[in-house]
């Protein structure tokens, strides 16, 4: 049993205070493996005077004074990457291949806000004035369970950049995870206070982040309701937000569409990170007379991603991160039956010979219309929901009536699939595949969220201007 009881403030490893424990369970086996001695109010205090204590210096730090930072951090990052993966799959569940992906990631996002840095123009004129942009202070980063040394490297980076000290509230899921990029980062020799993480739960930690006066800015990423309560909270010290929240993603099969290639690819983009991953593409929009053929392509490609043991190169689907995720992706697979959605694979209960962990059967529902619950909610698990369409005015029309509007995936000929691109109402627009791009903004329409990540527009989201006349 793994034992974490300390916090990172100020430099250091801080022993923790509180009383409260958090067990957590191997999802691959549903055994006890990490006790975390949760984080209180007064240690998130402590972070966060931390954190303002150096936050002159860090505004007013050089660039390249800045980006010797973050060349430091991209360093120790690489130094452990091994090490992080089998944390990660260890801890998280997350498929082995899926895994060195993400955290291959983490090194290249805080390597393109190097970029980013040199190229920002953090002074320039504007008639007669001088325009500066100055970091907008301490600001609050909370983190997801389903990447989080990812996403905790990557807000970190683009903080370090602004010029902002951080206090980090990480998924307390996520405990072995956090306590290793907190080392690693130690290991990057940052001047003692830019970075501080206290590890805890939302209703103690996080809310107390939240409502913190010295604290200038949240960046969360994690679900609607939770971005809904931070910006509502944080408004009564006018804190500045970022909010990347759910998505129901949809994919749009056009008339054309090749399905050799589009529906093994369908099944990678909804059931990418075992289907815990807010860009996963849920909704497959299929022309109405090639539904039945795409019902059969789908059933053949699914034994191209096997669920099993996620330390198996050869796995696509591990395990829900907790019990509690398990019960609530089983409760959306009864509520499809229920609801007359044909089911074409998958279904209730554990896959056979997996029923010890908090294993999915991968499921496929079909004649999905899109006003049933498992076309509207984010399941966060591998749930795929087929909807027919007769013209492609209606496709377009079914994949912009959702809440959200984070990410959406259109396969078929040019130009109509980059016409049908640009009709889309989603952060970002995949053509016949799934990329990634750094420098690009990430964020998303109506309930995905408020403001961008990466990029230019992520930099400066951590920044005021100042007018010099």
């Amino acid at each position: 049993m793994f034992s974490i009881d300390t916090h990172y403030i100020n430099g250091r490893q801080v022993a923790a205070s509180g009383n409260e424990w958090l067990t957590l369970d191997d999802p691959a086996t549903g055994q006890p493996t990490t006790r975390l001695r949760l984080g209180t109010g007064d240690e998130l205090n402590q972070a966060v005077a931390a954190a303002k204590a150096v936050l002159p210096m860090a505004r007013y730090s050089q660039l390249e004074e800045r980006a010797t930072w973050l060349e430091r951090l991209a360093a120790a990052v690489d130094r452990h990457l091994e090490e992080m993966i089998d944390v990660t799959v260890a801890e998280y569940g997350g498929p082995i291949t899926g895994v060195r992906q993400r955290i291959g990631y983490a090194s290249a996002a805080i390597r393109s806000n190097i970029d980013t840095l040199r190229r920002f123009a953090f002074t320039e004129r504007r008639g007669q004035a001088e325009v500066q942009y100055l970091g907008l202070g301490v600001a609050g980063l909370i983190t997801p369970w389903n990447s989080s040394i990812g996403f905790i490297c990557s807000k970190l980076a683009t903080a370090l950049a602004a010029g902002c000290p951080v206090v980090v509230k990480p998924s307390e899921l996520s405990a072995r995870q956090n306590q290793l990029i907190a080392q690693v980062i130690d290991e990057a020799q940052l001047p003692a206070g830019l970075f501080n993480m206290v590890q805890g739960t939302g209703e103690t930690v996080g809310k107390a982040l939240v409502a913190h006066p010295d604290i200038a800015k949240i960046s969360f990423t994690g679900s609607t309701g939770t971005g809904r309560y931070i910006q509502r909270e944080g408004a009564a010290t006018l804190k500045r937000v970022t909010l990347e929240l759910g998505g129901k993603s949809p994919n749009i099969l056009l008339p054309d569409a090749d399905f050799e290639a589009a529906l093994p690819l369908a099944l990678a983009i909804a059931f990418n990170n075992s289907g815990q991953a807010c860009l996963a593409g849920t909704r497959l929009l299929v022309p109405r007379e090639r539904l039945a053929e795409a019902e059969h392509g789908l059933v053949k490609a699914l034994a191209q991603y096997p669920v099993g043991n996620p330390s198996d190169p050869a796995v696509y689907i591990g395990p829900m991160v907790s019990a509690v995720q398990y019960r609530r992706v089983q409760g959306y697979i009864a509520r499809g039956i229920d609801s007359g959605a044909r089911l074409v694979a998958g279904g209730l209960g554990n896959p056979e010979g997996l029923e010890a962990g908090y294993f999915v059967r991968p499921t496929i529902f079909s004649n999905v219309s899109n006003d049933m619950v498992i076309a509207r909610d984010e399941i966060f698990g591998p749930v795929l929901s087929v909807l027919p369409y007769d013209s492609v005015e209606e496709a377009v029309a079914i994949a912009n009536d959702t809440d959200y509007g984070l990410h959406a995936y259109v396969s078929g000929g040019e130009p109509q699939a980059r016409e049908v691109a640009n009709r889309l109402l989603a952060g970002r627009v995949c053509i016949n595949g799934l990329s990634h791009e750094p420098q690009a903004p990430f964020g998303g329409f109506g309930q995905s969220g408020i403001g961008r990540e990466f990029g230019v527009e992520g930099l400066r989201a951590y920044m005021e201007p100042r007018v010099l006349l």
